[in-house]
């Protein structure tokens, strides 16, 4: 059976992608599949005496039931806490897809299910001419769009939602987030009737990835 894939992208960085990502990492472990994580590209990453590690690529590993090298699981990490493609350059290199796509390969090879976490939003730059959009049709990913029910939230899902299917990619579910302890009124059924994508989950403010995992819908992506 071909390994199944989804990219986790985000109405802009701080919405939860780390979140919804481990919980649907968790979510696919509990039906019973072989699920890996994958952040391709971490900035602001610590050092330490294994070399440079992403709390989000540790969660991403933690979150999933397969074994697999850190090195195909975040294969850009760096130190710099900025736009990917400025710290890929504070770091003296340059992201290339190619490095991406084969990680994505040797995940795919050991798992039925890899979740690949995007950085920031939509269009984030990682080298002089390509974003994380790029990133996603070489990949060949369906997206899974994650918007914070936040002041601003309708314009930016909405703009993110056009960037997608602009660039030629699919928008296949997207997640609402309470990031603040108080959504604003009405947002989500705003973004209900607006995004043409089934809401795979609504996940409470200060929820936990095990708890955010109840609240995913597998069935709409098939699973």
């Amino acid at each position: 059976m071909k390994t199944r894939g989804w990219f986790i992208t985000g109405t802009d960085t701080g919405v939860g992608k780390t979140l919804v990502s481990s919980a649907l990492l968790m979510a696919l472990a509990g039906a019973g599949q072989r699920a890996l994580g994958m952040k391709p590209v971490a900035s602001g990453c610590e050092t330490t005496p294994r070399g440079l590690r992403s709390a989000d690529a540790e969660a991403l590993r933690a979150a999933g039931n397969v074994v697999a090298d850190y090195g195909d699981v975040n294969p850009y990490a760096f130190a710099a806490p900025t736009a990917p493609h400025l710290a890929a350059a504070a770091a003296g290199t340059e992201i290339v897809i190619d490095t991406i796509r084969n990680a994505y390969a040797r995940l795919a090879a050991r798992a039925d299910a890899v979740v690949v976490e995007g950085i920031g939003g939509w269009l984030v730059p990682i080298n002089r001419r390509q974003t994380m959009a790029d990133v996603v049709l070489a990949l060949d990913l369906p997206v899974i769009l994650v918007v914070d029910l936040r002041l601003g939230g309708l314009n930016h899902a909405l703009l993110a939602r056009a960037a997608i299917e602009a660039g030629g990619c699919q928008l296949v579910a997207w997640v609402a987030n309470a990031t603040q302890a108080e959504p604003l009124d009405g947002y989500l059924t705003a973004l209900a009737e607006r995004l043409d994508a089934p809401l795979l989950g609504a996940i409470a403010h200060a929820s936990q990835p095990q708890a955010a995992a109840h609240c995913l819908d597998l069935a709409l992506l098939g699973v």
